[in-house]
Parts: C-alpha cells; structure tokens; sequence
C-alpha cells in the first residue's frame, strides 16, 4: 500500500502547486483590474501597485487553495483512470476509500495549515495593504463620527458623545447614564470630554447626579477628573462603521463581536464573518474528498473536464456561501448556520457521491 499511497501523492503535489499558482495569478489579475483605473487615476506608481499586489498573495494563496485541491486531486485520479491503472487498483481488492486516504490526509493537514497562515500571514498582509491602499488612492477612511450612542454592560450603561475621535481615541460632550437591573436611572454623568486610557475612559470636568440615600433626591457633585472600572467600553465600539473581520485576528474579531453584541449594535454580520474563517479552512478537506468522489468519472478531455467541474464547483460554493451568508445577516437564520451550511451541503454531497463512485 505504501506504493500506491506514494504513486497518488506524486501525482497529486505537483499538480496542486501548478494549478495553486495558476489560480493565485488569476487572483491577482482580477484584483489587479479591478483597480487599475484608480491606480492610474490617481498616477500610483508602478513600484507602489507592485507592492499592493504582492500583498495581495497570501490572501489569494487561501482563495485559490480549495479549487487547486479540487481541481489538482480529480486532475490525477482522472489520468490514473484514463491510463487503466485505476482499474489495477480496484482489481487487486483495493477499495477506493483506502487508495484516496492520502488525498484525505493532505486535506486535513491543508485546512490546519491554511487556519494558521492566514492568522499568521494573511490577516497582517491585508492590514498593510488596506493601509497602503488607502494612502495611495487618497481614501482617507476613518472611524470618527457625530452623535454617536453606545450602550454596553448587558444594557446597564448609555453612553452618549457629541463626536467621538477615532485618531485620539476621546469623546466631546459626554453623557453617560447608569441604569438599574429594571431600567430605573441611577446615576447620569456629564463631561467635557473624555479619553481612553489603558483598560478604561476618564472622565475630565465631571458633573455627576445621583440618589441620595432615601431615594427622593439628586445629589450633584463635580470633579475635574473621574474614572470607574465599569466605564470600559472599548473605543472601537464607538467607531461609526463596522470594521473587516477578514482583516483581525482572531481574538480581536471575537473580542469585536462581545464589544458589538455589549453595545446593542449590528453584530451578526461581523459573527456570521467569524465563523466563516473557521468553516472556510475546513474547504480543502472537503474538496479533497470531493475530487476522490469525482476523479475516475473522466476518461476523455481529463484537462478539460477537470477544469470546468473544479469551476462549477468553486462557483456554486461561493454563490452558496453568500445566499447562507445574507440570510445569517438579516437574521433569517443563525450566525453559525449560516457560516457552515455549505460545508455540510458540499459533505452530504461527497457521501453521496462516493456511495455512486466506481470501486
């Protein structure tokens, strides 16, 4: 067995590096066109769109790794199949769940590396290119804005700023208001302005109002300087749009999520986008055992045939992914189902196509 293990690897890697680095230029033409009129728009030096480019790579090395798999694995096993060694196999009692073991193997080594590279490598390159992008198109994105209201710590506290600075990290014209566990106010805080200091805000020209002991009147109290373990929000909550899940870690996207999910605003997009990075490094295992599935059924035009199945398929996949994703969104569905019903769609079908496959 050792032999026919190593004949399917050898034929199976070369083919994958050839088609992973036929998909990534592919990748790269279509980013490269996409704005190739703003780069010349704005007259970005060739080096500078180079430099876009290159760190465009390993996102597009985790673009194109599950159809090179598939397109790599039903590539060999289709020319295994038309040179008859296929039928040598099945003949010698070798099942065919056994002879594409290997291809399984690698699949699964493929989706825990591609879950660490794009941690380590990927989620980095895309910050330095969103940054560089903007600084050559002139983009100016920012996280500032007007009346901005935040509320956080399971409803207990309303935040509310005149504008908050993304650059700075501060708030003008401060109103934060403490609430009880059954609504009732107890304690409105009123500031110039306030900053963001390590783990929490401070509070600079404070007037406060609160209950006294019996519960009847407001006590007002001022301080130029005030600060509470409670008053944590983090700034990035306060920022006026969502920002990429695609481009944190991690742990900052699920920190994102808590803050988002504390604060009472949209999260299920930036939920449905994190379990959609876990989902998505589980594809080439996947695909792996779908082009054992699919690889002997092509005797003629294997080229061919290989190409535009491992297509169809990477297309449906995507148009999946986004219809599952959409509806994850607008709340139709969950979050989770949403990130993993493709996955579980593409395996009900390998079973399927495996119980159909030539043995």
């Amino acid at each position: 067995m050792k032999r026919l293990d190593l004949m399917l690897v050898r034929g199976f890697l070369p083919l994958l590096v050839i088609s992973l680095l036929f998909f990534v230029l592919m990748l790269q033409l279509i980013e490269l066109f996409g704005n190739i009129v703003q780069y010349l728009n704005m007259e970005v030096p060739a080096a500078a769109v180079v430099s876009v480019q290159l760190l465009y790579v390993p996102r597009g090395i985790l673009y194109a790794l599950p159809i090179a798999t598939l397109f790599a694995g039903s590539l060999a096993l289709s020319i295994l199949y038309s040179n008859n060694e296929l039928i040598s196999v099945f003949a010698a009692g070798v099942s065919l769940y056994r002879f594409v073991a290997p291809l399984l193997v690698i699949g699964a080594l493929l989706s825990v590396g591609a879950l660490f590279f794009e941690e380590r490598v990927a989620v980095p390159a895309d910050q330095q290119r969103a940054s560089l992008s903007e600084e050559l198109l002139q983009l100016g994105r920012t996280y500032s804005g007007s009346n901005v209201t935040v509320l956080s710590q399971q409803r207990r506290v309303v935040y509310y700023a005149d504008y908050y600075n993304d650059v700075t990290q501060s708030l003008n014209g401060v109103v934060v208001l403490e609430l009880s566990a059954n609504g009732g106010l107890l304690r409105r805080i009123d500031a110039d302005w306030a900053q963001w200091e390590e783990d929490r805000w401070v509070f600079h020209r404070v007037r406060s109002y609160e209950w006294d002991q019996t519960g009847r009147d407001l006590v007002a109290r001022q301080a130029q300087r005030f600060s509470a373990p409670r008053f944590d929000e983090p700034p990035a909550t306060f920022g006026r749009g969502l920002r990429d899940v695609d481009q944190m870690s991690l742990a900052e996207a699920r920190d994102h999520v808590i803050s988002l999910r504390r604060a009472g605003l949209p999260y299920r997009s930036a939920l449905t986008s994190y379990h959609e990075r876990f989902s998505f490094a589980l594809t080439p295992l996947v695909v792996a055992g779908l082009c054992s599935a699919i690889g002997g059924r092509f005797k003629r035009n294997i080229l061919l045939m290989s190409l535009l199945v491992s297509l169809c398929l990477a297309v449906l996949y995507y148009v999946t992914g986004m219809v599952t994703g959409l509806m994850a969104q607008s709340g139709i569905v969950a979050p989770v189902v949403g990130a993993w019903t493709p996955i579980l769609l593409f395996v009900v079908s390998t079973l399927v196509l495996f119980r159909y496959s030539r043995t």
